[in-house]
């Protein structure tokens, strides 16, 4: 097998079938169903809209668009990564921003440079491993964000809290570290696979990439809680600095 074979458009509908069903039992579990489905919608509306953004992308081959395409992600990722956060304002959004910014750009300088990409900027290689990098970081920051605002709203100290929201944050990902190559062969290594790259080969992109999200997930993760640390808050017009005991 030399390439991947095209899925059929109407092959590819069997794979929503079950999600309205997941949308009524969460329905009837007296969840939020509208959530799943709107999830489902525009996932298929970005997946699509980003194939053709690519197409042109992989046209042009130029700095610019590639640098404002990671930019967009950069804030797409950090508006998501609030979701979570009870008191959303300016301030969590540098904040994650931030944080965000500094993992993804000190990992994807290394994948970069592993790859020894020429130019830097190879839009098959910066766009689809600079949004890995992003989602997963996003990730690991959305749930310690939201671990760490429960265990301060607990009265946990800083420390306490800090290591808390770390150690939350990072379960999927060590999860992810413990399962591979035993419970599951990760997206990249699969599609190499069936595109008829040796396994071998496959093994060292793949490893690559673990350490790539590992890196990225955990940079981010400590710079946001560095930055949320109590010394460093700002109190607001009208209000006193919030009393938190801070553990150090």
């Amino acid at each position: 097998m030399n390439s991947i074979e095209t899925i059929p458009a109407l092959s590819l509908i069997w794979m929503f079938a079950p999600i309205p069903v997941i949308a009524a039992v969460l329905h009837y579990w007296s969840l939020s169903y509208r959530d799943v489905l709107y999830a489902a919608v525009r996932m298929l509306v970005q997946l699509i809209l980003i194939g053709y953004v690519l197409t042109y992308l992989f046209a042009i081959e130029h700095a610019l668009p590639v640098l404002v395409v990671l930019i967009f992600m950069l804030m797409v990722s950090s508006w998501i990564a609030l979701r979570p956060i009870e008191n959303k304002n300016r301030v969590f959004f540098g904040k994650i921003l931030t944080s965000l910014a500094l993992g993804g750009v000190i990992t994807l300088a290394l994948v970069i440079a592993v790859l020894d990409l020429e130019p830097w900027f190879s839009v098959k290689y910066v766009i689809p491993l600079g949004g890995m990098i992003l989602s997963n970081a996003m990730n690991t920051v959305c749930l310690a964000a939201e671990r760490f605002e429960a265990e301060t709203a607990g009265g946990s100290n800083y420390k306490a809290a800090r290591s808390a929201a770390l150690q939350a944050g990072m379960i999927p990902i060590i999860n992810m570290f413990m399962a591979v190559g035993l419970v599951a062969l990760p997206g990249v290594m699969t599609g190499q696979i069936l595109s008829g790259v040796s396994p071998l080969v496959a093994v060292r992109y793949q490893i690559m990439i673990m350490c790539m999200v590992l890196n990225a997930a955990a940079i981010s993760t400590i710079c946001y809680l560095a930055l949320s640390h109590p010394a460093r808050l700002r109190p607001q017009r009208g209000k006193s600095t919030p009393t938190l005991d801070t553990g150090r």
